[in-house]
């Protein structure tokens, strides 16, 4: 996993989407790899608590009425086993959390939006077999080949962006997504060295359990999407099971600062070390 994600966040100069590190220097191959390995170092110098000095950040604000109990309670036996290992916990604020999700669907539909355009029947993608002019091609193609969900994010993206209403959704969406990277900042800079919390406010549903309502399915992504927005490393790793049959997977979510992989990897390296939840399988818990 660690030599596929350095050769993936290696600095690409015809990749305009490519970052350098936060001194300007390119974000050179081995980088993750040799931040793993320094991150092992330390832990294993500690000794019996190797996380020791480590200062876990936990938001105030993933633990509300709309966590599910289980959930919180398998997350909170995670950052016990953390404290176990030596780290200390510190209770931190991400006030605009809510604000994640509007945010959010209003960037990423335009963004899709705007990327997607380009699929329309004659240079990319799927053509349909049978049109009667362009135009019927184009919107036919588009049909077939795009999920209910692609072609929800399409037309909310083009609302977004159309005149009279891209001041008053993206840009203002943009102005939100710079002060959420700011309230990631002000705790993982002053306060914490990681932050951790739930992944979804509720269990994981069983394969096939689609519910015919798109914004349930965007309000369980409220503990991720600042993440995404903040431009932050971020992991999820099993902690636990729950659901009526007690079989459902609970995820335990690992933020770190820019460019801070290779101590992400390493901390649920330490945690899976000291747990199983990694081995046992959805369905025989």
């Amino acid at each position: 996993l660690v030599p596929l994600l350095d050769t993936m966040s290696g600095f690409d100069p015809r990749d305009s989407t490519s970052l350098e590190t936060c001194d300007g220097t390119p974000n050179a191959a081995g980088r993750v790899q040799a931040a793993f390995d320094a991150a092992q170092a330390g832990f294993q110098a500690v000794g019996e608590r190797p996380l020791t000095g480590l200062r876990i950040g936990v938001p105030r604000e993933f633990f509300n009425e709309g966590l599910s109990a289980e959930v919180g309670a398998a997350v909170e036996s995670a950052l016990q086993v953390f404290e176990s290992l030596g780290a200390v916990r510190v209770d931190v604020s991400l006030p605009r959390t809510r604000l994640a999700i509007p945010a959010y669907y209003v960037i990423a539909p335009a963004e899709a939006s705007s990327n997607l355009s380009r699929y329309d029947g004659v240079r990319y993608g799927h053509r349909a077999a049978e049109y009667t002019d362009l135009a019927d091609m184009t919107s036919r193609s588009r049909s077939e080949g795009f999920g209910d969900e692609v072609r929800r994010r399409i037309l909310v993206g083009t609302y977004v962006l159309s005149h009279g209403y891209y001041d008053a959704y993206y840009l203002q969406a943009q102005r939100v997504r710079r002060m959420i990277a700011e309230d990631f900042q002000r705790a993982l800079v002053g306060d914490c060295d990681v932050i951790m919390g739930p992944v979804t406010p509720a269990v994981a549903r069983r394969i096939g359990d689609n519910r015919q309502d798109p914004i349930a399915d965007w309000l369980g992504d409220v503990y991720t999407l600042g993440v995404s927005l903040a431009g932050l490393p971020g992991m999820s790793i099993p902690c636990g099971f729950g659901g009526e049959s007690g079989r459902l997977p609970i995820g335990l979510q690992i933020i770190g600062r820019y460019f801070d992989e290779g101590r992400l990897l390493a901390l649920a390296d330490r945690y899976q070390q000291a747990t199983d939840w990694h081995q046992r399988i959805p369905g025989h818990a």
